[in-house]
């Protein structure tokens, strides 16, 4: 299954997240352990669409489409600001205080996206 979507550049990242999730066993338990929430994205892109994707790092270790059930946390942001954030070009915290990166539930979560992201940093060609 791919979760590319060709008017949201930024998004083969969640192809690289759910390759390096099912890459192994370990990898994807240490993931879990790290995260231990749903955490959801709606991604813009230029021409005002949005679209959502979820890596759920709660139960199943992976990603999918939609915002999931339940989720913990919620970041909405821009196409560009997503692969800047995935490439490391961004700082979320800085995305955040510029009001760029919005999110909703449970802020703290968030923080602990970086090393899920780091992952997709090295992988990633964006």
């Amino acid at each position: 299954m791919t979760f590319k979507n060709d008017k949201f550049p930024s998004s083969e990242a969640f192809d690289v997240i759910n390759a390096a999730l099912s890459a192994s066993e370990a990898d994807k338990k240490d993931a879990i352990k790290q995260g231990n929430a749903i955490f959801a994205f709606t991604i813009k892109n230029k021409a005002g669409e949005t679209e959502s994707w979820h890596i759920d790092l709660k139960e199943k270790g992976a990603v999918g489409t939609g915002v999931g059930t339940k989720p913990t946390v919620t970041l909405s942001l821009s196409d560009e600001d997503f692969a800047k954030l995935v490439s490391g070009q961004a700082n979320a915290q800085r995305l955040f205080m510029s009001g760029k990166l919005k999110i909703k539930g449970d802020v703290m979560k968030a923080t602990k996206l970086q090393p899920i992201l780091a992952k997709a940093q090295t992988k990633a060609k964006l």
